[in-house]
């Protein structure tokens, strides 16, 4: 069976070697690129033949794991693989908590993208291998992040930009109302009491720093 492959990642050289290193491992296989989060959502609606996405957790509008939980939920039918520089052992728990299906290390040798997908593609997960101890992973918030709807995660992704209710509402195309009420359902799911500890919460999520904002 010939597979087709979404390859995203933001730097140009580097979705140029995985889409190289794809289609030498796997006869047959097609690729399909995208250089930021909108481009990976537009690949995915526009074609219904994309059999798994690599994806890179920092890309423009990506979010880190907002991100990914948003793939999830509006495309439960398509794995996704985690291609990262970003790859202690906490990371990787994380991104398979948020519905990876696979974590590749950019550091790997370039065969294990080829024999990444080929286990993903079986109905298995992959990992690197790893002689450490096992880390605690973000069970309970990503139960409690992978409840929001696709509406209510691009409120957290503009949450966790800093960005104010006016200005989501604005890129979304709503009232500023709808994001208001959107911001009271994500505090009450993610357990939290102010915009604040949301920004907060929305930061790490994001794999970030920043992200709080003073408004109520």
């Amino acid at each position: 069976m010939a597979f087709r492959i979404l390859v995203a990642d933001d730097h140009p050289l580097m979705r140029a070697a995985l889409c190289q290193s794809v289609t030498g491992a796997i006869a047959g296989l097609t690729t399909v690129e995208a250089a930021s989060f909108p481009e990976v959502e537009s690949a995915l609606k526009r074609e219904d033949n994309i059999d798994a996405v690599l994806l890179d957790l920092h890309m423009p509008g990506m979010n880190g794991l907002i991100g990914l939980a948003l793939l999830r939920n509006e495309f439960p039918a398509v794995p996704v693989i985690v291609v990262s520089a970003m790859e202690d052992a906490t990371t990787i728990q994380r991104a398979m908590d948020y519905g990876a299906s696979g974590f590749v290390p950019k550091s790997a040798p370039i065969t294990h993208i080829g024999e990444a997908i080929k286990t993903v593609m079986d109905g298995n997960v992959w990992l690197p291998s790893t002689n450490g101890p096992a880390v605690p992973g973000d069970g309970d918030m990503a139960a409690r992040v992978a409840g929001l709807t696709p509406q209510q995660l691009r409120v957290l992704a503009g949450i966790a930009e800093g960005k104010l209710n006016k200005q989501i509402a604005y890129e979304m195309g709503v009232v500023e109302t709808t994001v208001k009420a959107h911001v009271t359902v994500i505090l009450r799911r993610l357990g939290v009491v102010s915009r604040t500890q949301a920004a907060i919460v929305a930061s790490k999520l994001a794999l970030s720093g920043g992200g709080e904002t003073a408004e109520a």
